[in-house]
């Protein structure tokens, strides 16, 4: 893990997702310009690069404009198995991409809440549920290491490319099981580590912010969750990710120490 502090580390990804909401990046870029990004494409290549990760065009053109930013390293729809009347909370909801997909799934009488640490990614997702006519999609503000849910109130968690910026991800899924529903699953995307990282990588801002250095491998990831409780524990790393991977950092050969990978693991019942 990098040696930066926790708050040194919250801080710099607060501010890099702001300023992706607010335009002044085209994604979570690891250069000052958007000319190079991580987590995601550049603006024009967005949807390509969302269909790259496992959505399809169906689902990409019913959700409203701006609200896939291209963030992501996976789908995580597809693994949730999500039916209607579900609750469903998404931990770093962004634009709201994967919360409007769910709310689809879990109908009118589900309800989808995505939560997000960053106040302008906050109000872009609810400008984004008015324009969309969304009712059963809410969005609050607070961090994933302390989630703004009660006991037992979710019956799925999905996340999309968010809980490997987490300085403390022990707590995020310490989190993720008091919110669960005794039988509530995690349908997760994320990178893992599949090896250790330079120095200079770890210690990066830029690769912080840009879902790479802060990755955990997938031993440790295991074990934290099934210290906080979890069972049925899959990781399942992609090899094929490499591919975009490499795009994030040109040059700086990131596709040798991470990959996406979905993570699944059930609440017991």
């Amino acid at each position: 893990m990098t040696d930066k502090s926790t708050d040194e580390i919250r801080n710099g990804v607060r501010k890099n997702y702001a300023d992706v909401a607010l335009g002044k990046r085209s994604s979570c870029s690891c250069e000052p310009t958007p000319a190079a990004s991580c987590c995601g494409p550049q603006t024009a290549e967005i949807e390509t690069g969302s269909v790259r990760l496992g959505y399809s065009p169906d689902e990409l053109g019913s959700v409203p404009m701006g609200a896939d930013m291209g963030l992501g390293c996976g789908n995580p729809q597809a693994i949730a198995a999500l039916r209607p009347g579900e609750v469903v909370l998404d931990l770093g909801s962004g634009g709201g991409l994967d919360c409007f997909l769910a709310a689809g799934k879990v109908g009118p009488t589900g309800r989808v809440i995505g939560v997000d640490m960053t106040p302008e990614m906050i109000s872009k997702a609810r400008q984004n549920a008015h324009s969309g006519g969304y009712v059963n999609v809410e969005f609050r503000l607070g961090e994933i290491e302390h989630l703004p849910a009660a006991d037992n109130s979710v019956d799925v968690i999905i996340s999309n490319c968010v809980i490997n910026l987490s300085p403390d991800k022990p707590r995020v899924y310490r989190e993720a099981f008091r919110v669960l529903t005794p039988g509530g699953r995690l349908a997760i995307s994320d990178v893992v580590a599949i090896a250790d990282m330079p120095e200079d990588i770890r210690n990066d801002e830029r690769m912080l912010s840009g879902c790479v250095a802060g990755a955990a491998k997938i031993d440790h990831l295991e074990a934290m969750l099934h210290e906080a409780g979890f069972v049925d524990v899959r990781v399942t790393p992609k090899e094929a990710s490499r591919q975009f991977i490499r795009d994030w950092a040109p040059g700086r050969g990131i596709e040798n120490y991470v990959v996406s990978a979905t993570i699944e693991a059930m609440k017991p019942r």
